[in-house]
């Protein structure tokens, strides 16, 4: 018989069901703060959280597997207008809930103050691997947030993001902490793992959480990290990569991707510097 599972901080949380938290703190306008931590510090940052937080629940599961995959052009527009800075700037992909099979096509942009903006179109699972059936949507948006040309980009799966997440609701502030981890990135033939490494990830109004607080208090301070842009720089170390360099020095100088060589960066085409 295998030894009981020793109870964690995160089994003494109160659930908060999927309908209630997206009731209380959608927040697909936002701030997000993102803080890369060891994976073993979480314990302790979950003891440490205000009474009254609740932990999304779901069939009785608290941890929960994501896969993404990012679509971008040949050239990597939309990685280069994020190394590069550009206010008009964007994301584009496609989100499977690995436990329900759920699909979502989403995009963000940026909005006022450095807020993160969100948006998302309910998606087949068969077409999680193209854009297709949502190509007018992304259009749409990019056409709507100034990004010239976006009508005419020829958006392609890039790199794969897969992880592991619980969603902490803070209602002291109304807003939702993510604790990501057993990251693992995949480019091709090229993959690279994380498992010592967490991303802790708060997404606020324009008041920061209790979670920022707590982790302000012990020293530390967010950290420039995307889960595309970050790990895209990691397997192609010819990339520009200048926002991202010290957290790629910090918590990816030990990480060994399946061997192959850096591409060239490419300048940025006249038409999309935004």
């Amino acid at each position: 018989m295998s030894p009981a599972r020793r109870p964690t901080a995160l089994d003494a949380l109160d659930p908060i069901g999927l309908e209630e938290l997206l009731d209380r703190a959608l927040l697909q306008t936002r701030i997000d703060r993102k803080y890369v931590l060891p994976a073993h510090s979480l314990e302790a940052l979950v003891a440490s959280l205000p009474a009254g937080t609740r932990v999304l629940e779901i069939d009785g599961d608290r941890r929960f597997a994501y896969r993404s995959l990012y679509f971008d052009t040949p050239d990597l527009i939309s990685y280069r207008l994020a190394a590069h800075r550009r206010r008009r700037r964007f994301k584009v992909r496609t989100r499977l809930y690995e436990q329900s099979g759920e699909c979502w096509l989403e995009v963000k942009t940026r909005g006022s103050r450095a807020s993160t903006v969100k948006q998302r179109l309910r998606y087949e699972r068969d077409d999680f691997a193209t854009l297709l059936p949502g190509r007018a949507f992304v259009d749409a948006i990019l056409a709507g947030n100034g990004i010239d040309g976006g009508a005419r980009f020829a958006l392609a799966p890039v790199l794969t993001t897969r992880y592991r997440r619980t969603t902490l609701y803070l209602p002291g502030s109304g807003s939702r902490v993510t604790l990501d981890t057993e990251l693992t990135w995949r480019d091709g033939e090229r993959e690279l793992s994380l498992p010592g490494v967490a991303v802790v990830e708060t997404k606020t109004g324009s008041t920061a959480s209790a979670v920022d607080r707590l982790l302000w208090r012990s020293g530390r301070r967010p950290d420039r990290i995307s889960k595309y842009a970050t790990g895209l720089a990691a397997l192609r170390p010819g990339l520009p990569a200048t926002p991202w360099r010290r957290t790629l020095r910090r918590s990816f100088g030990g990480a060994d991707p399946t061997p192959g060589t850096g591409r060239p960066a490419m300048p940025l085409p006249t038409a999309c510097a935004v």
